[in-house]
């Protein structure tokens, strides 16, 4: 443990801030979960609707800088690829 006060400080600060962080990813994995269980059932409905949360659960890690900018894009690209071809 630190002595310093403002040491004392930042661990609590990192611990909220890492609540903060397991919040959204976790929230994030949700979310892909279950589009990927929607388009293994082959509802085009669901598969669409759970798209745009996953999508905006992916895009608001980016922003919180918990994903990178590239594996944000490349996710994305893979999700629409599979709605694409379920909808084919």
């Amino acid at each position: 443990m630190p002595n310093i006060k403002s040491a004392k400080k930042r661990v609590l600060i990192i611990k909220a801030k890492t609540l903060q962080n397991q919040m959204v990813k976790s929230s994030m994995k949700t979310a892909i979960r279950k589009y990927s269980a929607a388009l293994a059932s082959g509802d085009k409905e669901l598969a669409a609707e759970t798209y745009k949360t996953a999508v905006k659960k992916i895009d608001t890690a980016v922003a919180k800088g918990i994903l990178h900018k590239n594996t944000a894009a490349r996710k994305k690209s893979q999700f629409t690829k599979k709605l694409n071809a379920l909808n084919a």
